[in-house]
């Protein structure tokens, strides 16, 4: 069978058209962004007849229910997933038939309580499991996203899931996760995308793991931080997010509109981090275009906020289909003309500090504090010495920890990061600030002495 996959590099998922001869094809876990895979089907001849997902994400908002109404697929959902919208229902243990192919709904609770994990049969050929996130290549998907009371009972589940649910499969099965490298809800995942049910039996650190006791006290501690959004897009998923078509376009605006107008929303400016350095708008926030712009728009502005945009030369299309992803629908315009228009029209424009890794070094030598806005994981494998370690998902609500007294040089890994969190000291009224250019990645080339850890 013949499975074409869409990764979103950013999210860290992946999403899987299916042919099932006949020139009929099925979707597995779809997100927004539907009409590509409308296209891609039609590029090959092949009509979607079928979408299936294997749990209520948490991570982005799916396109199951837009792909159905826009294409008349029939839309088949875990039962328990108890989703508020026209669908097919499959339980654990139901066999249907699409395109002339079995495919048999296996239960595998752990990642979420109502997951499925699918088995496609075709003849002659080695089954296909799509597994969603109940066994990943190199592990298994995070069991705290429904809060900390559930977090205990999910991860027996994951284990009972992992030792159980596949044992019918051979090893020559084809497996076909949806989460994956990069993603916030996989935990020990490769960086492979896909793999056989054989290569995870043989080299997969969960199946190696037989005491569920000691899984259960050591599977939640390898978590990463979830992204806020994680929390809100269960339900958004469950209740059926609106159709794109029902949402109205942002629009451009020339600079006086857009000023006028962004006393009542949030400005974010795409633009890469050295063009954001050399001129932007106070109070906006630097998110620069790239695959992990979605997770940042999701975790550092609240939901429901109107935006607007300075794209640069980033284009719009894009922006929207990724803010859209993430479930932030309120996107209200963008300025006509872009920085250019807003200095020709007399409006203020603000700068920060881009520095290379030699002068941000003097700088701390003389007083300035480094500001380390990197995830735990990134930091214990080394940083600067005396950094203050703000992860930038929760700098806004630790900003009184930053001092007022001393100019701040910021950084992460290669710089993106460190923009947004400048922009989000910049906007408190913090300064002198100073951005890292190339962040971790710079200094290390640099051969600068790091601390380990805690020191």
């Amino acid at each position: 069978m013949n499975v074409v996959p869409f990764v979103h590099e950013g999210l860290g998922n992946s999403s899987y058209l299916v042919e099932l001869g006949g020139q009929e094809a099925l979707l597995v876990d779809p997100d927004r962004s539907a009409e590509r895979y409308v296209r891609a089907a039609e590029d090959r001849g092949l009509r979607i007849i079928a979408v299936l997902e294997t749990h209520l994400h948490a991570d982005f908002v799916s396109g199951a229910r837009e792909l159905a109404v826009a294409i008349g697929a029939e839309l088949w959902l875990p039962a328990g997933a108890e989703a508020r919208f026209p669908h097919r229902p499959l339980g654990g243990g139901q066999k249907v038939a699409l395109g002339g192919i079995g495919v048999e709904a296996l239960p595998s609770p752990g990642h979420t309580p109502e997951h499925l994990s699918f088995a496609l049969h075709p003849a002659g050929e080695p089954p296909l499991l799509f597994s969603g996130g109940s066994l990943i290549v190199g592990g298994a998907a995070r069991t705290d996203l429904l809060g900390p009371q559930f977090t205990e009972q999910l991860t027996r589940d994951q284990f009972e899931t992992l030792h159980q649910a596949f044992t019918v499969l051979p090893d020559a099965t084809l497996l076909y996760p949806t989460h994956g490298a990069g993603s916030f809800c996989s935990v020990g995942s490769s960086g492979e995308r896909t793999s056989s049910l054989g290569a995870e039996r043989a080299g997969n650190p969960l199946l190696t793991l037989d005491d569920p006791e000691a899984f259960v006290r050591w599977f939640p501690s390898t978590f990463p931080a979830a992204p806020d959004y994680f929390y809100r897009l269960r339900a958004v998923n469950q209740a059926g997010a609106p159709l794109r078509s029902e949402l109205p376009a942002p629009r451009p605006l020339d600079a006086d509109a857009f000023d006028r107008l962004r006393a009542g929303a949030l400005v974010v400016d795409v633009r890469p981090v050295a063009e954001y350095a050399k001129a932007h708008i106070h109070g906006a926030l630097s998110n620069p275009f790239r695959p992990a712009y979605a997770v940042w728009l999701g975790w550092l502005v609240p939901p429901q906020t109107p935006l607007l945009f300075v794209l640069g030369e980033v284009p719009l299309g894009a922006v929207v289909d990724e803010s859209l992803l993430v479930g932030h629908e309120r996107l209200i315009g963008w300025l006509d003309g872009g920085m250019h228009a807003w200095r020709e029209n007399g409006f203020p424009v603000g700068s920060s500090a881009l520095v290379d890794a030699p002068t941000a070094r003097r700088t701390l030598i003389d007083g300035a504090t480094a500001i380390d806005v990197r995830e735990p994981n990134e930091y214990a494998t080394g940083h600067i010495e005396g950094a203050l370690h703000l992860p930038l998902g929760e700098l806004a609500n630790r900003a009184e920890e930053v001092p007022r007294d001393r100019p701040l040089v910021v950084y992460c890994g290669h710089g993106e990061r460190a923009s947004s969190a400048v922009s989000l000291l910049e906007a408190r009224g913090f300064t002198p600030l100073l951005n890292l250019g190339g962040g971790m990645t710079a200094w290390r080339e640099e051969r600068y002495q790091l601390a380990k850890r805690g020191s």
